[in-house]
C-alpha cells in the first residue's frame, strides 16, 4: 500500500475522532499560548540585548496578550500598565475595561499574526515604532488599533497601546450593541470551566463537531447510493461501485467554512474567536493536504493502469517512488504553512533539514546507488518483468523490478534478489530480448561412414533446414567440420525465428528428430565415444590376460589381432 493512502480508507468514523483531537489540542493550546506568548523571543546575536520586561511588553504580541490575560481576569490595575495614558485611578481602570470590551467583541482574531520580535514587523517603514494590531469596522469607517514602542527609561523600550488609539476607545465602546453569546447561553454553561475553558466550548468541540461529521457522513452515504444506482443503470454495469460524493477531506473543508461563517454571525470573546478561527484554519490547511494526497493517489492508480496496458510494469516502482515523494512534499508544505500560520519562522528548520539531508545522503550511499540503478533500469527499459535474465552466475526469470533490487526466480524456483547498483555495473544478458535463436548442434558420425553417405547426410540436412519455414534460409550452413578423436564431426548452423525460449525448444526438438531421420536414412549411425587399444602378440599384458584392463570378448580379440598383424 502506498504511503499515506490509508487516510482514504475506513475513515468515516475516524475522521470525526481526528477532528475532535485536533480541536482539543487547539482548545488547550490557545489559552496556554495566550499566557506564554508574553515572553519575547531571544534577540539575534549581532544586536544588543533587549532588556527583559516583567510584564512581557518587549514585543507587540506580548503586550496584546498580556493585556487580554490581565483584563480577562478582571485585574484592570495590571491591565493599565499596558496603556500609554496619563490617566490614573478609576479613570484609567475604566479605560482599560472599555478597551478590553472593544477588543473582546470587535477585534479580528489575528493574534498569531502579531510580531513577536522587539523591533516589530516594520510593515510601515515610515512608522517603525508602531504596529497595527487590527482594524475595527464602524459606521464612519475602520479604526486601527495600534501599539507603539516608547522609551520608559530604566525599563527600556516597551510596547504599549498608543495614546491616539485610547482616545477613540470610549466612542467605540458606546457603539457596541452586539449581544454576546455568553449573555444568551445559560449561566452554568458560561461560568462552569474545565481546564480554564468554558463548558459551552467543550460542548461545541465534543458534541458539535462529531454531530456535524455524523450528519455529513449520513448525507454522503445516501447520495452515494442514489448516484451509484443511477450510474449502474446509465452505463448498464451492475458491478460499478458507489462514488464518494462527500469524501472526508471535503467534509473537513466544509466544516472549516461553516465555522468561519458562524464566527461572522456570533459575538464571541476574543480568545474563543481566536481558537475557532485557528481551528478552522488548521482544518482548512490539512483538509487541502488530505485532498491533494487523495488526488495524487487517484492519479497514481490511473497512470499505473496505463503502464500495465503498455506492459511497463517495471515503471510502477518509479511511479510509486514519485507518488511517495509528492505525498511527502505535500505533508511538508502543510507543516510549513501551519508553522508559518502560528507566527514561527521556518527558515532555520529548512536550513537544518538541508544539512540533515546531506548527512543522510552520505550515510545512505549504497541505498541511493541501488535506487539510482533501479531508476536507470526502468528508464532504459533494459529489463522487464517476465524476461529471462542472466546476471553473472544467476539465471532465471525476472519477478519484480524494485527501486532497491531486482528479484529473479531461478530455474530451481528459488528467488535471488540482486541489488540494482550491481546490475547497473555488471554484464547483463537478456535472453528474452533475442530476435532469433541460434541452432548449432554438432553431429558425431561413426568412423566407417563413406564419403557418399557423408554427402547424402549433408545434402539432406541442408535441404531440410532450407525447407523449414521457421529457419532463416540465409543463415543455413551444414559442413563436414573435422575428423574427431572418435567420430566424424558435422557442424549444423542456422537461426530459428521463434517467439520465445519455449517456442525455440519446440522447434529445435522437431528439427533434431528430422535430422536423426536423415542420418538413419543414409545408413549412418551416431558415434559413441570409444577408444581402440592395439597390443602386440605375446606381450606381457596379453599373457597376463590384460592385467589392469577388462578382458576383451572373443570377437573384439580377433579384431585386435588382425589390426596388429597389419601394423607388423
Amino acid at each position: 500500500m502506498r504511503p499515506l493512502s490509508f487516510l482514504s480508507q475506513n475513515c468515516g468514523a475516524r475522521s470525526g475522532i481526528a477532528a475532535c483531537l485536533v480541536s482539543l489540542v487547539l482548545l488547550f493550546c490557545v489559552p496556554v499560548w495566550a499566557q506564554t506568548g508574553t515572553s519575547s523571543s531571544s534577540p539575534a546575536a549581532s544586536q544588543p540585548e533587549v532588556p527583559k520586561d516583567a510584564l512581557g511588553r518587549t514585543t507587540p504580541r506580548g503586550t496584546v496578550l498580556g493585556f487580554v490575560n490581565a483584563a480577562r481576569k478582571a485585574d484592570y490595575e495590571l491591565a493599565v500598565q499596558y496603556l500609554n495614558t496619563r490617566l490614573r485611578g478609576k479613570r484609567a481602570t475604566d479605560l482599560a475595561h472599555q478597551l478590553f470590551v472593544v477588543l473582546d467583541r470587535r477585534l479580528p482574531a489575528r493574534l498569531n499574526a502579531l510580531s513577536d520580535v522587539p523591533e516589530g514587523s516594520l510593515s510601515n517603514p515610515l512608522k517603525p515604532n508602531q504596529e497595527i494590531v487590527g482594524s475595527i469596522n464602524t459606521d464612519d469607517g475602520s479604526v486601527d488599533i495600534v501599539v507603539e514602542r516608547v522609551d520608559r527609561g530604566k525599563s527600556g523600550l516597551i510596547w504599549l497601546f498608543s495614546s491616539k488609539t485610547l482616545e477613540l476607545i470610549p466612542a467605540l465602546f458606546d457603539d457596541i450593541n452586539e449581544v454576546s453569546v455568553e449573555n444568551v447561553l445559560p449561566e452554568f454553561l458560561v461560568n462552569t470551566r474545565v481546564a480554564d475553558i468554558p463548558l459551552f466550548e467543550w460542548l461545541a468541540v465534543l458534541v458539535g463537531i462529531p454531530l456535524f461529521f455524523l450528519i455529513t457522513s449520513l448525507l454522503n452515504r445516501g447520495l452515494s447510493r442514489l448516484i451509484g444506482r443511477w450510474r449502474r443503470r446509465l452505463y448498464k454495469k451492475p458491478d460499478l461501485p458507489n462514488p464518494q460524493i462527500l469524501p472526508v477531506p471535503f467534509r473537513i473543508l466544509l466544516l472549516a467554512a461553516v465555522i468561519r461563517w458562524v464566527l461572522t454571525k456570533l459575538s464571541l470573546p476574543l480568545l474563543a474567536r481566536q481558537f475557532w478561527f485557528s481551528t478552522a484554519s488548521i482544518m482548512a490547511i490539512w483538509g487541502c493536504v488530505w485532498l491533494l494526497i487523495l488526488l495524487s493517489s487517484r492519479a497514481e492508480e490511473y497512470i499505473s493502469r496505463r503502464l500495465q496496458v503498455r506492459n511497463l510494469t517495471g515503471a510502477t516502482s518509479m511511479l510509486r517512488l514519485g507518488s511517495w515523494a509528492i505525498d511527502v512534499l505535500i505533508v511538508f508544505a502543510g507543516v510549513l504553512v501551519s508553522v508559518r500560520y502560528f507566527g514561527a519562522d521556518p527558515t532555520a528548520a529548512l536550513a537544518g533539514l538541508g544539512v540533515g539531508g546531506i548527512a543522510v545522503a552520505l550515510a545512505a550511499q549504497k541505498t541511493l546507488e541501488n535506487v539510482i540503478g533501479g531508476i536507470s533500469l526502468i528508464f532504459d527499459r533494459a529489463v522487464q518483468v517476465g524476461d529471462t535474465l542472466k546476471v553473472g552466475d544467476v539465471s532465471g526469470t525476472v519477478d519484480d523490478i524494485g527501486l532497491r533490487s531486482t528479484r529473479i526466480r531461478t530455474l530451481d524456483r528459488s528467488v535471488v534478489s540482486v541489488p540494482n547498483g550491481q546490475i547497473a555495473t555488471m554484464s547483463l544478458e537478456n535472453l528474452s530480448a533475442r530476435d532469433k535463436f541460434w541452432f548449432h548442434p554438432i553431429l558425431s558420425l561413426r568412423y566407417g561412414t563413406t564419403s557418399v553417405q557423408m554427402r547424402v547426410v549433408l545434402e539432406s540436412i541442408h535441404r531440410l533446414l532450407e525447407e523449414t519455414r521457421l529457419v532463416e534460409a540465409t543463415s543455413v550452413r551444414v559442413r563436414f567440420l573435422h575428423f574427431g578423436p572418435s567420430s566424424l564431426d558435422v557442424e549444423v548452423f542456422a537461426y530459428i525465428l521463434a517467439n520465445d525460449w519455449e517456442h525455440f525448444l519446440e522447434v529445435q526438438e522437431a528439427l533434431l528428430l528430422r535430422i536423426m531421420e536423415c542420418v538413419e536414412s543414409a545408413g549412418v549411425n551416431i558415434a559413441v565415444p570409444s577408444q581402440i587399444i592395439f597390443t602386440a602378440p605375446g606381450s606381457a599384458s596379453t599373457e597376463a590376460g590384460g592385467a589392469g584392463l577388462p578382458k576383451a570378448s572373443a570377437p573384439d580379440k580377433n579384431v585386435l589381432d588382425q589390426a596388429a598383424a597389419k601394423l607388423a
